[in-house]
């Protein structure tokens, strides 16, 4: 929220929204007018409609909100205008080989003016003491990268679409091996 907060976004995407914990913290932020979620899980965007009583809130506060289904695979005019999108916890759930389609959604066809993606950094894998070694965090990841993985990925991503990529720490960092959570912050 921090990093939404200080890029001035008034209109923000939030991209794999999941069950919307997010989406709350955004509702909460009234610098944020316009509020977008989006998941290819229909169940998932029913829960996040329950968990943020969508059918109770105040007509003021649901006008800024709108939950829609789709897919980070294809490109969707419904994303493109926005100043904000954020992809928290998603990229490592996406197959390998599909990751230049959603690099071309978000980056070239919706093209935010700042992406902010978040993922497992997996050298602080070492720190969970009953995470096996070699496994993933979670039983639908299909890559978890290490820091300098990651930002390897970035930094052809910011160069191929026209944005900067810094990079922040999520988490307690550890000396050795990182923090539990790396964030990529693109702006253009």
């Amino acid at each position: 929220m921090a990093v939404v907060r200080s890029s001035g976004a008034k209109r923000v995407l939030d991209l794999g929204c999941g069950e919307g914990k997010l989406l709350r913290a955004l509702l909460e932020e009234k610098s944020v007018l316009e509020i977008v979620g989006m998941d290819v899980s229909f169940r998932s965007l029913e829960v996040a409609s329950q968990h943020l009583k969508l059918d109770r809130m105040p007509a003021k506060q649901k006008q800024r909100l709108k939950l829609m289904h789709g897919s980070l695979m294809y490109r969707d005019q419904r994303l493109a205008g926005y100043d904000a999108a954020t992809v928290v916890e998603v990229v490592e759930h996406l197959d390998p080989p599909r990751l230049a389609a959603f690099e071309r959604v978000v980056f070239e066809s919706a093209r935010p003016a700042t992406v902010i993606v978040t993922t497992p950094n997996s050298e602080y894998n070492v720190k969970f003491p009953t995470l096996p070694a070699g496994q993933f965090r979670h039983k639908d990841h299909r890559f978890e990268w290490t820091r300098q993985q990651f930002h390897n990925w970035a930094t052809r991503v910011s160069e191929r679409f026209g944005y900067a990529a810094r990079f922040l720490p999520i988490g307690v960092e550890d000396a050795q091996v990182g923090a539990p959570t790396q964030m990529g912050v693109f702006t253009r």
